[in-house]
């Protein structure tokens, strides 16, 4: 019987994908086990906001860090270490919303850790991924988010309600130790010889992490002196990085918002009930899976069979997806059914996970070597959006309660939707004029 021949970058690539799954059911459970907590307790919106966005304090405090350690450390060490982290966090820290400071210091922690993994994933599927099949790894690994998301809409209200709200960090505290044991077994550095050609095609073992200068043997003969030096000036004064990280925190703002604020807006702008919402919530991150993966196989699609550049690729798939989602952001609060506002933010969440294809792949485009580190930046930004977008929509909501006591008018919600809607609508126009697929970093 014939044997079946796996490549070991799959497993790498299945790996990443349950990480980023993990890592947002954690996100949405605190999202939803805090704000069940936080009602109980007759917390005001305006708390609840800056308790939410704590973790992304943390989170964009070691984005560039986890760039560099990535890179000088090797990402598959330090992602094994940042798991741990959160999930001793989540086991260890009890959820009770009297105990501010306790919080506060529990999500900075967790954030810290979490801010490590995504510059070490692009660090890692750079060494692994071939160029040809970089979109779509990249989009399945990320797309592991949306699926996490919304398993944990789906599962973690009926946890909440049985079992109560610390019972989800117990169970995502059991899912990260679980991760990193599968992990720590299974995960590996790239030897040589899965891709021969790695110094010509910018991944593989060239990739590896560098202490000083080193040797290494190159295709046609004799040695190469590889620099480890990192071309910070270079990275930060770049166009075309820019044009990333603007796209990075447009998307984060609208995903976050969404992310932390709908459960409210069902529960209070519609007067409706998680619990008996069923699957329909989960429906907008499960969109999220499928945009992201089908933006990956069109990306390479496209690329492969020249259709289109590299650049045009990029610019077209990411223009595509902010605008229609803009135009979706924009329309949900004028939808006053459950269906109608499932509908406005799964076509928002889908088409902003389409968008990945453009500005989320083009780390490794631009700068393959130092893909970590321009993630790194470009998350930065991301995480920034969060915390700005999450505050912002608690105070913007905490105004609006002074005229509409009970947050269920849709001018309540109005300018929470509008202003990532209108991000979008920028930030597109900044990566269509800015933004290239050329490798423009060696």
């Amino acid at each position: 019987m014939k044997r079946i021949n796996f490549p070991k970058r799959y497993l790498i690539v299945i790996l990443t994908f349950i990480c980023t799954s993990v890592c947002y059911v954690e996100r949405v459970g605190f999202s939803i086990a805090y704000t069940v907590a936080a009602d109980a307790a007759g917390i005001n919106q305006s708390s609840k906001g800056k308790i939410l966005s704590t973790f992304y304090y943390g989170y964009a405090c070691s984005q560039v860090p986890g760039g560099w350690a990535a890179q000088k450390i090797g990402g598959r060490k330090v992602l094994l270490l940042s798991f741990v982290l959160w999930s001793m966090t989540c086991a260890l820290v009890p959820l009770d919303p009297s105990r501010v400071l306790t919080l506060v210091i529990a999500r900075l922690l967790v954030g810290v850790a979490q801010g490590f993994i995504f510059p070490s994933i692009h660090t890692v599927l750079a060494q692994w991924v071939p160029p040809h099949e970089k979109s779509r790894s990249v989009s399945l690994t990320t797309s592991g988010m949306y699926l996490g998301a919304a398993a944990g809409m789906l599962f973690l209200p009926s946890l909440v309600k049985y079992k109560g709200p610390q019972s989800v960090f117990l169970a995502e505290a059991a899912l990260g130790a679980m991760w990193s044991v599968l992990w720590f077994v299974y995960a590996t550095d790239p030897p040589r010889s899965e891709h021969p050609k790695a110094t010509a095609a910018g991944f593989g073992e060239s990739m590896l992490p560098i202490i000083g200068g080193q040797k290494y043997k190159v295709e046609n003969g004799g040695n190469s002196i590889r620099s480890s030096k990192i071309p910070w000036k270079r990275i930060f004064f770049s166009l075309p990085v820019w044009a990333i990280v603007v796209n990075n925190f447009t998307f984060h703002y609208a995903l976050y918002v969404l992310m932390n604020w709908l459960p409210t807006y069902f529960e209070l702008g519609l007067q409706l009930s998680l619990q008996e919402m069923g699957s329909s919530k989960m429906v907008p991150y499960l969109n999220m899976f499928i945009f992201s993966n089908i933006g990956g196989m069109l990306a390479d699609h496209f690329v492969t069979k020249r259709i289109f550049s590299v650049t045009n690729t990029r610019k077209f798939l990411n223009t595509i997806g902010f605008l229609v989602a803009s135009l979706a952001l924009i329309a949900i609060p004028v939808f006053r059914t459950s269906d109608g506002a499932v509908l406005c933010s799964s076509v928002a969440l889908g088409f902003l996970a389409l968008g990945r294809a453009g500005f989320a792949v083009n780390h490794m485009d631009i700068a393959p070597r130092y893909a970590g580190i321009v993630m790194g930046v470009s998350n930065t930004a991301g995480t920034l959006a969060g915390i700005i977008g999450v505050d912002l929509s608690g105070k913007l909501l905490e105004a609006a309660k002074s005229i509409d006591s009970d947050l269920s008018s849709p001018e309540s919600w109005r300018m929470v939707f509008f202003i990532p809607g209108l991000l979008c609508i920028l930030s597109s126009f900044v990566f269509l004029l800015f933004s290239t697929g050329e490798r423009i970093f060696d």
